[in-house]
């Protein structure tokens, strides 16, 4: 029998874009489907709508810059800026919100900055950013109460109906603040014990939040076992969030716990999906770690000390400016030497 012989280097091709941007698609499934059983259907409809104004943005802002439509957007990276915008707005946010947030991340923080692999912001995050600064009514107001799909949730017409009516009726019956947002304004005061007895935390750590945020863990372990992403930033934020929680926060009559950073709110969603871009963040394990702990460190400050109950896109954001100077001075050591060449030079040259 005739073998084929073939010299080094053996090596396998690497993953194509499209081929990795799907198997984020994938990962995020289990989030979105516990955001669906236990905050109706806002969520779904969301990401709907958000991947196909992406892929409409994408197409219109190819065409103008004379670019080949189908290849680029074969690449599936516009589907998943819409896909992590539609995770990441209120539920039943205004259709209007969700348009202008994914309009501007896809031309504002992508294409106007060359595409894919050019922009130097996370630009889900930018879109985000923008509409809870240009919105932030919209934005805070229409989180959806926790209630199983098949009991308490609105129906999916009338879930329909509040997010693309022209003038959005009350639904206080069904909205309210984030578990993080209500702890953080009746803690003030309230007892631990006392905020806890809202039936927003339920029996766990937040009703309905804690398994959305399992679900992305799952997702985002399968993402690690794939290596589609690397362990450093999200054991570092997530490390990071822990270690200025219980420094800082260990008293719960005055500060959020520890559970409620991990498990209400977008930490996990953040942590695995949004930090994890690998075009904004840092390239070397060494700037992983230290830009993953930034976010975690900025997520915590701005949870506790800010104006805004969740701080995942703001501390993403200023994370990205600070990606060249992490990426200066903390270069991958090349093959061949022991040390990386980290800094500027300051040996006097002749």
């Amino acid at each position: 029998m005739a073998l084929i012989q073939q010299s080094s280097p053996h090596a396998r091709g690497a993953r194509s874009t499209s081929r990795v941007m799907l198997w984020v698609i994938l990962a995020t499934l289990p989030g979105l489907l516990a955001q669906t059983l236990f905050f109706g259907w806002g969520n779904l409809i969301n990401v709907i709508l958000c991947v196909a104004v992406a892929l409409a943005a994408e197409s219109a802002m190819l065409a103008i810059r004379k670019r080949p439509i189908a290849f680029f957007l074969k690449d599936n990276t516009a589907a998943v800026t819409g896909l992590l915008l539609g995770l990441s707005l209120p539920p039943l946010a205004p259709w209007w919100v969700s348009a202008v947030a994914v309009l501007s991340a896809v031309i504002l923080a992508k294409q106007l900055y060359g595409g894919l692999g050019s922009n130097p912001f996370n630009p889900a995050m930018v879109g985000y950013a923008l509409v809870l600064v240009s919105f932030p009514v919209a934005m805070t107001t229409n989180w959806a109460q926790p209630g199983l799909l098949w009991e308490s949730a609105p129906s999916f017409g009338d879930t329909l109906s509040t997010i693309f009516s022209a003038q959005q009726t009350a639904v206080d019956a069904f909205t309210g603040a984030t578990p993080l947002d209500s702890y953080k304004h009746q803690i003030a005061t309230h007892t631990a014990s006392e905020v806890l007895k809202s039936p927003i935390f339920g029996d766990g750590v937040a009703h309905g939040w804690e398994w959305v945020n399992a679900a992305f863990l799952v997702g985002g372990l399968l993402l690690l076992a794939l290596r589609i992403i690397t362990w450093h930033i999200p054991l570092a934020m997530l490390a990071a969030i822990s270690i200025m929680s219980l420094a800082f926060g260990s008293d719960a009559d005055q500060y959020a716990p520890l559970s409620l950073h991990l498990l209400a709110g977008a930490t996990m969603l953040g942590a695995f999906f949004i930090a994890t871009d690998p075009v904004s963040a840092a390239t070397s394990h060494q700037g992983k770690l230290i830009y993953g702990a930034g976010i975690g460190i900025l997520v915590y400050l701005i949870r506790t000390w800010g104006n805004y109950p969740d701080a995942i896109a703001f501390s993403v954001l200023l994370m990205n400016f600070a990606v060249p100077f992490i990426d200066h001075y903390t270069p991958p050591r090349t093959y061949g030497h022991h040390k990386a060449r980290r800094g500027i030079p300051t040996r006097n040259q002749g």
